[in-house]
């Protein structure tokens, strides 16, 4: 996902300056080629500021550095953008100053534009980091309310069932029903979906096959196929198995 987006975010990027150096100009096939020589030099110049500098020294307060690194960058970009100037001036002007592409000579007017460019991906990427450690939050406050919320609410043979969480062995999909195995009473069986089951427990529960819930604290031992949860040996999905392990050996 977040290739297709940096695809096309440039995309996007290509045609605006395309548009923005043709829009005076008889055709955008010349305008076009002269943003695809410039392209490299601006996408290098994003990349190793937002990805380098400002991680790297913005990011951990090292101001002096970060400001001298950018003037630094700021000097070699538009020197840069001088040789593609010249470039463009030699295969597609042919020499000859009025078939240069309008604006491409104007230096000023491309230092802004390039920089421009820095600062709206800089600022893409710090809405999407605020966007991500919003949704974080919002998690963390979703998985402290389950916990505090330590019964599980079921309703079955027309009651509902208030059963501690940490007495909970395992749940075990039946087709339209779902069997609760606890420590401490008999199996209690609902008609609600195992896959709603699952977004009201905590991270202590884990889904490991397409019928199975298991409490993780409960858990005597695990192999690559099977965890036994007291006497009861439990398959471990296929689709499910890469995430059992990594998340099991990681406790252990």
């Amino acid at each position: 996902m977040k290739v297709l987006g940096n695809t096309l975010f440039w995309v996007v990027i290509t045609v605006l300056l395309t548009l923005t150096f043709g829009s005076s100009y008889d055709n955008y096939i010349e305008p076009f080629l002269f943003v695809s020589m410039l392209l490299p030099v601006i996408i290098g110049t994003v990349y190793f500021f937002n990805y380098y500098l400002v991680s790297r020294y913005l990011f951990e307060k090292r101001i002096f550095k970060f400001a001298l690194y950018s003037c630094y960058l700021s000097i070699v970009s538009l020197y840069l953008e001088m040789v593609v100037v010249f470039v463009a001036f030699i295969l597609l002007a042919r020499y000859r100053y009025d078939h240069m592409v309008p604006l491409a000579a104007d230096i000023p007017f491309l230092a802004v534009i390039l920089y421009g460019i820095v600062f709206l991906y800089g600022f893409t990427m710090l809405a999407k980091r605020s966007f991500a450690s919003r949704e974080r939050i919002q998690e963390l406050e979703r998985e402290k309310n389950k916990q505090e919320d330590t019964f599980l609410l079921v309703r079955a043979e027309r009651k509902v069932h208030r059963i501690l969480q940490q007495d909970i062995d395992y749940l075990e999909s039946l087709g339209d029903y779902v069997r609760i195995h606890t420590s401490t009473s008999t199996p209690i069986t609902t008609k609600e979906k195992i896959s709603k089951l699952e977004t009201l427990l905590p991270n202590s529960f884990l889904r490991i096959h397409r019928s199975y819930i298991v409490n993780t604290n409960k858990i005597l031992a695990f192999t690559r196929e099977q965890i036994q949860v007291r006497e009861m040996s439990l398959p471990i999905g296929r689709t499910y198995k890469k995430k059992v392990i990594d998340t099991l050996s990681r406790d252990a």
